[in-house]
């Protein structure tokens, strides 16, 4: 049976509050996750809502489908850039330790994607765009550690 998966990133600012909304369905079941994070980007929260909601079956060789308003995310795997990026190291890419942890996931199962354009009255998308900003504007949030200290660098040496 197929896995339905639906996910939505957001950020304040960009860099700035962010979060992510998963909508995951199997059959008649439904779950719903999100978080909140102190510092991050829009980006990073797109791919961190598809990386957490893969870690959440606890099953290999799934078969799921991925619905995302991401171009970034879907784009790097259909197109597969990701995998280019990943024979030369990631180097000069942004996001590469989630890209990393993308692919370890991603291998285990049967995953396809299909976009739809955000904010365009998609039930599933929309429900995930709320979950993504009120993680954002809510209090308990996390610390994006890799990129809050790539900025932190970053601004050192700029």
């Amino acid at each position: 049976m197929l896995i339905e998966i639906f996910t939505d990133g957001a950020a304040q600012g960009n860099p700035g509050r962010g979060g992510y909304g998963i909508v995951m369905r199997y059959g008649k079941h439904v779950k719903e996750f999100s978080q909140g994070y102190r510092h991050t980007t829009n980006n990073r929260m797109e791919l961190l809502a598809v990386i957490v909601a893969l870690e959440q079956l606890t099953k290999p060789n799934l078969e799921v489908l991925v619905t995302t308003d991401s171009k970034y995310v879907m784009d790097a795997v259909v197109k597969n850039w990701v995998f280019g990026w990943e024979k030369k190291g990631f180097k000069k890419k942004k996001n590469p330790d989630l890209w990393k942890r993308f692919l370890k996931i991603y291998r285990q199962h049967k995953v396809n994607f299909k976009w739809v354009k955000g904010h365009n009255m998609h039930t599933e998308n929309e429900r995930c765009d709320q979950l993504a900003v009120a993680a954002a504007e809510g209090p308990d949030k996390l610390i994006d550690h890799y990129y809050e200290e790539k900025e932190k660098t970053k601004s050192l040496f700029d």
